[in-house]
């Protein structure tokens, strides 16, 4: 297998990644640009530790081969900056062991995006696919709930 380019918009910023074209794209955004914010979980796309956005839509960045994402735009949690959702987070107290956190606060992100006032239920429901361990599930949730009402008053 040799290596290709792939050209992304990571955080805002154009980047060119050479790696085999079935890389996943977490491997490329951890071990070839640096940004370890996103987490390798269970590598099948069932935990949402590795929870990143590609043109706005939410994917697992474990079992996303770079090839797929070519020309795309990338963001992941460092990519977010200081959010109402990440200041409710830490209000809340919502992150225990942290492992889970930047997969569930871009989960979260999606959700506002396309639903700006989710009541808790919502919340719940987007956040099912969020492996938890530690047991700030019901933190979570409030800290979402939270930041909807915080961005509700701006």
């Amino acid at each position: 297998m040799s290596d290709e380019t792939f050209r992304l918009l990571v955080n805002g910023a154009e980047v060119t990644v050479e790696c085999d074209r079935d890389t996943p794209l977490l491997f490329a955004l951890r071990n070839r640009l640096g940004l370890k914010g996103t987490r390798f979980g269970c590598g099948l796309g069932l935990c949402g530790a590795c929870n990143v956005l590609v043109d706005g839509r939410l994917i697992h960045s474990c079992d996303t081969p770079l090839w797929s994402v070519d020309g795309k735009e990338v963001v992941t949690v460092e990519g977010l900056g200081d959010t109402p959702l990440q200041r409710a987070m830490i209000d809340e107290q919502a992150a225990q062991c942290g492992y889970c956190v930047s997969g569930v606060v871009m989960t979260a992100t999606a959700l506002l995006a396309r639903n700006s006032a989710p009541d808790e239920a919502e919340v719940r429901a987007a956040l099912d696919d969020n492996l938890c361990r530690c047991g700030a599930h019901n933190r979570m949730v409030r800290a979402v709930v939270k930041a909807s009402q915080v961005e509700a008053t701006r």
